[in-house]
């Protein structure tokens, strides 16, 4: 562990960041986590289209990534791989919910569902006259995209939110890089006969997991995997 800790991660490779990850180094799972929460988030909501529910299966991604860190080869990235990861996990988490609420009333469950998230939503502070404009239009934005075909969401979100290339989507999701790109069109169009011209200079800012949220979830994996969130 000595040796570790002496590793400058900030510049290493990505199979080396995640040894230390595995090794339970908390200098190493800091700065995975700090790199990769936002865009495992913006993945895992992309196909939960819930705040909560999206946060959770990011801690067990990560918990999954932890213990299968060997099967790493580096043939991708490491923001693809635990993309992927991400991505899988949502999908088993809202196969499972479907799942369990085959057997209820699925109208009220909607309900209560889509006032958990807007309450999730909510902020502990009201924001400046000078950003609640642009919070308004993000907001704006996060529903219509959230109003998207499943299969268009997640690839926009990839692509035009987190700016991954054709082909790290492409892997990320199984799918082939044709189709990521036929569903990022037809995903732009839709949402460009929705919205105003304006609105999309909100995009670069939609979903935000960042400062607290971004500090939360690596709080949270340093307490899992080395035993304390204040390891370092």
């Amino acid at each position: 562990m000595t040796a570790l800790r002496k590793i400058d991660y900030g510049e290493a490779d990505d199979l080396t960041l995640l040894r230390g990850f595995a090794a339970r180094d908390p200098g190493a799972v800091r700065l995975l986590t700090e790199r990769h929460n936002q865009r495992l988030f913006r993945a895992a909501w992309s196909i939960l289209k819930n705040r909560g529910e999206a946060e959770d299966a990011v801690q067990s991604a990560y918990m999954r990534a932890f213990a299968a860190a060997a099967s790493f080869e580096g043939r991708s990235s490491l923001a693809t791989w635990l993309t992927r990861i991400a991505i899988n996990e949502a999908l088993g988490r809202r196969r499972a919910t479907q799942r369990r609420l085959a057997a209820l009333d699925a109208g009220s469950v909607a309900v209560l569902d889509e006032y958990r998230d807007k309450m999730m939503r909510g902020s502990t502070f009201t924001p400046p006259p000078d950003a609640l404009a642009q919070a308004q239009l993000r907001g704006l934005l996060e529903r219509a995209i959230g109003e998207l075909p499943e299969s268009f969401r997640a690839v926009f979100v990839l692509r035009e939110i987190e700016g991954m290339s054709v082909e790290d989507v492409a892997e990320a999701l199984g799918i082939p890089a044709a189709t990521v790109k036929t569903r990022d069109l037809r995903a732009r169009r839709r949402l460009r006969e929705s919205l105003a011209p304006e609105v999309k200079g909100a995009l670069d800012g939609a979903f935000p997991f960042a400062g607290a949220d971004c500090a939360a979830m690596t709080a949270r994996v340093l307490e899992a995997i080395c035993g304390s969130a204040d390891a370092e």
